[in-house]
């Protein structure tokens, strides 16, 4: 099995890496570790169907191909939690400690966005974001499409991102963006391997939580109220202590900063 990133394609142009990626795995031209990197992206996708705007050549725009088997359908979490990891490890080496994970997986400096992830499972032959509850004799994880998107080089950004920052910005340095893949693609090879070796990377993940034990600023719905972070488990959930503790599934909750 070829390492992640070792068969890297650039591309040009292209709508968005994900998508791109997907192609190639449903005509039966991708294997697991192939990279797919874009020096633009017109249609980019982000959690929730929002989209990833970036800068034409500035900028980390990757999607990288797994076949997560032995992993199984419930750990999905597992597989988020490697990647969180993998762009921590990279982003912190050259910005430092005050790099952190924002709950489920964008990567914040101080309190400025950086980075964020994208992930798109084949399951069963079907593009799936998440089967979660599903009997697992019934269903065969065969992909995972793993989207990354990293500020480098851009110093500007549009007026909707409100909180964004590159690391041209905290290092006051150019970088080659595709030196900074090929790391990238490394320091998830690594993460990757620890989901097999009884790493506890919920741990990990935990200790760089973006705002952990602290007091935050929530939505749901029409509710607006505050709480401490407590922590995630390994399904993912989010846990806030305010008046009583209450957990949170992915995208049942926005942040106010």
């Amino acid at each position: 099995m070829i390492s992640i990133g070792e068969h890297l394609t650039v591309l040009q142009s292209v709508d968005s890496t994900n998508n791109y990626a997907m192609a190639r795995v449903r005509a039966g031209l991708a294997k697991h570790g192939n990279a797919f990197f874009a020096r633009e992206q017109l249609q980019g996708k982000g959690q929730h169907g929002k989209v990833w705007q970036t800068e034409p050549g500035n900028n980390i725009i990757l999607s990288v191909v797994l076949q997560p088997q032995p992993l199984r359908i419930q750990q999905q979490f597992q597989l988020s939690i490697a990647v969180a990891l993998a762009m921590h490890d990279f982003f912190s080496s050259f910005a430092g400690d005050e790099t952190k994970i924002k709950w489920p997986n964008d990567i914040y400096w101080r309190d400025r966005k950086a980075g964020g992830i994208l992930i798109e499972n084949i399951i069963n032959g079907r593009l799936t974001p998440d089967s979660t509850g599903l009997p697992a004799n019934e269903n065969k994880w065969q992909w995972a499409i793993i989207g990354m998107g990293v500020n480098i080089n851009q110093t500007i950004f549009p007026d909707a991102l409100t909180n964004p920052v590159s690391l041209k910005q905290i290092t006051g340095k150019e970088w080659d963006v595709i030196e900074l893949v090929k790391l990238l693609c490394s320091y998830l090879q690594k993460r990757y391997d620890q989901l097999f070796q009884n790493s506890d990377l919920l741990k990990a993940y935990n200790q760089h939580l973006y705002k952990f034990n602290q007091t935050v600023r929530l939505k749901k719905g029409s509710r607006v109220f505050e709480g401490t972070i407590q922590g995630v488990n390994a399904e993912g959930l989010l846990t806030i202590a305010s008046s009583t503790e209450e957990q949170f599934t992915l995208g049942e909750i926005e942040w106010i900063l």
